[in-house]
């Protein structure tokens, strides 16, 4: 494998990283049609646990089978399939060394008491993430939360185990609290502060949600009005949040967020890509579609990010 300027540009970026974590971001990075554009589409594949299994997978039975999903995943060329423990076990055999897998290493559920503070439990291990032959791990925070000081202190740990036996971390950084409200969960603020949380904490691939043009913080706000920092279009917010995670020197990948219209999403993909971020990391979006309507979608989402 001949890795490409592009990724070669991103990877110096990573200073002091061993060898181990470098070569599985360049595996992803080299992996399927945007191989070696510096761009990624990864298939996240966690709802089970957090949305149940009907409200996951009913509109699309055939997504019930976790073969489906490395099919999917395999099929339209994409970066790497994100997924937890069970489902990942489930077919490592059968597609072994056919997609770079990340190992989703913590989940929650909505069965918890709604008045719970938000956190998640960790299921798997960087053990597993070897045994199963995974790129890199996957770890969700909640910035926000009362109970986020202990999960930055869980990944702080995980973090340094797997980088020390070459396996890449991924965060999916959440701002999610008691004081945080549905509008202040993707304000513009607030969504830069958890990315740039994540950076801190040492994440070389960072997975946010889209934000919004609100601001949610009061003493934020004074300095976005004061310096007018850009926010009027999706591609402005985009080059905002990238900007945090240590002015581009991190990968960025947007969520896709609920189940919304194909225009919806590639309207999104050409704001991600105009705003300097590095893809998108997209999972109801696609597997609730039937499969053809998902391999046209993915298609269209790949050409896009190749512009």
């Amino acid at each position: 494998m001949t890795i490409t300027r592009s990724v070669e540009t991103i990877l110096s970026r990573y200073e002091g990283e061993t060898p181990g974590v470098k070569a599985n971001l360049a595996r992803m990075l080299m992996q399927g049609r945007l191989g070696g554009t510096g761009r990624m589409i990864i298939l996240p594949v966690d709802q089970g646990f957090e949305h149940g299994p009907a409200r996951s997978f009913a509109v699309n039975p055939a997504a019930y089978d976790p073969h489906y999903h490395y099919r999917l995943a395999i099929d339209a060329g994409l970066s790497a399939y994100a997924a937890p423990l069970g489902p990942l076990e489930a077919g490592a055999d059968t597609f072994a060394g056919q997609i770079p897998l990340i190992l989703k290493v913590n989940s929650s559920n909505s069965l918890m008491p709604s008045a719970s503070p938000k956190t998640q439990a960790i299921t798997a291990s960087v053990d597993d993430a070897l045994r199963l032959g995974c790129a890199a791990i996957g770890f969700t925070i909640y910035p926000g939360s009362s109970m986020s000081l202990s999960m930055f202190e869980d990944i702080a740990e995980m973090r340094r185990e797997a980088a020390a036996k070459g396996v890449a971390t991924v965060i999916w950084s959440y701002p999610r609290g008691e004081d945080l409200d549905s509008k202040a969960e993707t304000a513009l603020d607030v969504t830069a502060y958890a990315a740039h949380i994540a950076a801190l904490l040492g994440a070389h691939i960072i997975k946010v949600k889209l934000p919004s043009d609100h601001l949610g913080q009061a003493e934020a706000k004074k300095v976005y009005d004061k310096v007018g920092i850009p926010a009027a279009s999706m591609a402005d917010r985009v080059r905002h949040v990238v900007q945090a995670c240590f002015n581009g020197r991190r990968i960025v990948v947007f969520s896709g967020g609920a189940a919304k219209g194909e225009d919806s999403v590639l309207e999104d993909a050409r704001a991600i890509r105009e705003g300097g971020g590095n893809g998108s990391i997209i999972g109801r979006n696609v597997f609730q579609r039937p499969r053809e309507e998902a391999m046209a979608l993915l298609d269209r989402l790949v050409d896009i990010y190749r512009n």
